[in-house]
């Protein structure tokens, strides 16, 4: 997992508290897929510390939690094949 942060104070915060606890951490900026704004790029902190002690950090310096792998692809949807019929033929 790793947190989201758009304050580098913020993000440094919790880099500082994650070593200090003995986890591995570092952050870096990671721009948002069609962001052009250089100053915009949000803070990313990335630990081995577990989920629960992260989620804690990013509730208590208003950041958000972001998986490190994308969720698994879902099934296809079954679609029809031909109109539906609006009026029944006599």
């Amino acid at each position: 997992m790793r947190g989201v942060f758009f304050d580098e104070d913020h993000a440094g915060a919790v880099v500082a508290r994650l070593l200090r606890d003995g986890f591995d951490a570092s952050c870096e900026r990671e721009p948002f897929a069609g962001e052009d704004d250089d100053e915009g790029h949000p803070w990313v902190v990335s630990s081995d510390a577990p989920v629960v002690m992260l989620e804690l950090l990013v509730e208590e310096y208003d950041g958000w939690l972001e998986p490190d792998e994308p969720p698994p692809p879902t099934a296809p949807l079954v679609l029809p094949t031909a109109p539906r019929r609006v009026k029944r033929d006599l």
